[in-house]
């Protein structure tokens, strides 16, 4: 029965993994669409659309469903939504502070499912403006140490982008975060791609001025309302002020 069980566990987590990655493929196309709508169909003259379209690649999201969102976006082919932005504001668990954004074409549902994941998960909506002033708004790209048999190091990164405007360059252990205001996203990317180093993902976000620290209770309890926010088809980045030191990551892996 053992091996039965491990079976069915196995086959569980599979589909967990499975029905995340769709989800989150979904986002990245309904990103593509926006990007296009906002600034037209050509990557080359469409910085967001590109970005757009490189991590949508990263994540193995297929030729054919990022040429059609482009499509779609661009008016090239109907069946479009009206997407809209909008920005929610909370608190989680240990006073966390939240920011929510959400790409929807329906702002009554979005509200309501994201009100209700917040109830369940110990988590509260606040007013606008009330957490955002602690959040920055951000360039970040994302730059994976190893790459197709060569090691990045953290000067590598520092000597292409230092110049093209990188504030700073944070080391998060199998990646690099390079952070740059939002209007030198573009150049710090184009740096990188030009001393030939690969980069994961390159997002205008929301970094914290300062953090709330949590201990293992804490930070399973933010994990899971994290992980609730995320699981909305309408929610597309969630923003959180939680620190999550080493040792309290280590105690939640062996949980």
């Amino acid at each position: 029965m053992s091996g039965h069980s491990k079976w069915a566990t196995t086959k569980h987590k599979k589909a967990v993994v499975d029905a995340k990655r769709s989800k989150m493929n979904t986002k990245l196309i309904k990103n593509i669409e926006v990007a296009a709508r906002m600034g037209g169909g050509d990557p080359a003259g469409n910085p967001t659309l590109y970005d757009a379209i490189q991590k949508a690649k990263k994540s193995s999201v297929t030729k054919d469903n990022i040429e059609r969102a482009v499509q779609r976006g661009s008016g090239a082919e109907t069946g479009g939504a009206e997407y809209q932005t909008i920005m929610y504001e909370g608190y989680g668990p240990g006073g966390v502070a939240l920011l929510i954004e959400c790409l929807t074409d329906n702002k009554n549902r979005a509200a309501m499912e994201v009100r209700t994941a917040m109830t369940r998960n110990g988590g509260s909506l606040a007013d606008p403006g009330s957490v955002s002033f602690l959040f920055n708004r951000k360039g970040v790209v994302v730059v994976p140490t190893e790459q197709e048999g060569k090691h990045v190091s953290e000067d590598d990164v520092l000597e292409a982008t230092l110049e093209a405007g990188a504030d700073a360059v944070n080391d998060l252990g199998e990646a690099f975060e390079v952070v740059s205001e939002p209007t030198d996203l573009v150049a710090v990317r184009t740096a990188l791609q030009a001393a030939g180093v690969d980069y994961d993902s390159a997002d205008a976000s929301f970094v914290p001025d300062m953090q709330v620290q949590v201990d293992a209770d804490g930070a399973a309890k933010v994990f899971r309302l994290i992980d609730a926010l995320e699981d909305l088809d309408d929610v597309q980045n969630v923003f959180a002020n939680v620190d999550v030191s080493d040792d309290v990551m280590a105690q939640l892996e062996d949980a």
